[in-house]
């Protein structure tokens, strides 16, 4: 939702300033007359708070963009926070995903009114060794991670699949890893000791 306001906020900080801005030179104008008073301002078009008014008005007709709601660790929820989670999806306005652990669906069963409303369970398992090659040799980062643009190493790239046996949040670990050792040490290249160094710090095992 803020993401679609943030136009019209952009467009009303820039139209209210230069109003604000107008308003202050007019009321040093007057008062600095010879005999004025506050009561002489003339009367100006817009005024600031009919064009607050205006914009605030733009901001309450956009309508909600949410049409998917995603939420980690439902299970650790209140109950209250769960029964508005099915107020909303009642409405019918939005999907909803819910991810967890393994066993997630069994602490969500013991609330009956919500649990009643999941369409279906899809239960996620680790990438094989022939994805994990596939990703890695497409020099796939995590977001905001940046790597040297060279091919990884095919030792690099098998002690990878190796360390991680195919989970995806330790492998996004380990290269978000990766890049600080390479930042540290002032290195340029991916090798099997930077990768060593990388899981030496995160203490995951041998591997």
């Amino acid at each position: 939702m803020g993401i679609a306001m943030n136009p019209i906020r952009l467009e009303a900080k820039e139209v209210l300033d230069a109003i604000r801005l107008r308003d202050e030179a007019s009321r040093r104008e007057i008062l600095n007359r010879p005999g004025c008073s506050p009561c002489d301002r003339p009367p100006v078009d817009p005024t600031y708070f009919k064009t607050f008014e205006l914009y605030e008005a733009r901001k309450k007709a956009i309508p909600d963009p949410t049409t998917l709601i995603i939420i980690d660790e439902p299970d650790r929820l209140q109950m209250n926070s769960l029964e508005q989670m099915r107020s909303i999806f009642d409405e019918g306005k939005a999907g909803m995903v819910l991810i967890g652990m393994p066993g997630i669906e069994k602490r969500i069963a013991r609330f009956p009114q919500f649990y009643s409303r999941i369409g279906f369970v899809h239960e996620f398992r680790a990438l094989d060794s022939v994805e994990m090659q596939k990703l890695l040799e497409q020099r796939w980062t995590p977001v905001g991670v940046k790597l040297p643009n060279e091919q990884l190493p095919p030792e690099v790239i098998a002690k990878l699949i190796r360390m991680t046996g195919g989970n995806f949040r330790l492998l996004t670990r380990i290269l978000t890893q990766i890049e600080r050792v390479l930042d540290v040490n002032q290195l340029h290249t991916v090798s099997t000791e930077v990768v060593e160094a990388a899981r030496d710090s995160l203490v995951i095992g041998q591997g």
